[in-house]
């Protein structure tokens, strides 16, 4: 279990502590009244998307004896259009893997891709697709 704390700093901003010691600062997006001067919670959601994949493939492909360093992820935030409740609609990832990735591992790595805890945990309306490349 992590407690991570959340206070509202004003002006549409939260200052999140993680036990360690980390800090992040949300502001809500423009068209909500926002500066946009840090990531929105929903920001937050997609980049922990595209973070989580890259980790637990990571993870696997080091017990493997693979190293990802350099593999990358792309994703982009679609939220639903009024007069639908705002909220996130569509999380469509494209990861980019090392040239160097052995085609036998390639499927097994996209497949631990998918089953990322945060992709586990989004809503089933919530499209989140994920493309891969090998560059």
């Amino acid at each position: 279990m992590v407690n991570i704390s959340v206070r509202y700093s004003g002006n549409k901003k939260c200052d999140l502590k993680h036990p360690d010691g980390a800090t992040i600062r949300t502001d809500a997006p423009k068209d909500i009244g926002g500066d946009a001067s840090g990531f929105s919670p929903t920001d937050m959601v997609a980049g922990g998307l595209a973070a989580c994949i890259l980790t637990t493939m990571a993870m696997y492909a080091e017990r493997h004896g693979i190293d990802l360093t350099g593999a990358t992820a792309t994703v982009e935030k679609h939220m639903t259009t009024p007069p639908t409740p705002r909220r996130i609609a569509r999380l469509p990832v494209v990861v980019t893997m090392p040239a160097g990735v052995p085609a036998e591992m390639r499927e097994r790595l996209e497949r631990v891709g998918h089953t990322c805890p945060v992709h586990a945990s989004l809503h089933p309306e919530v499209e989140a697709p994920i493309e891969f490349r090998y560059a």
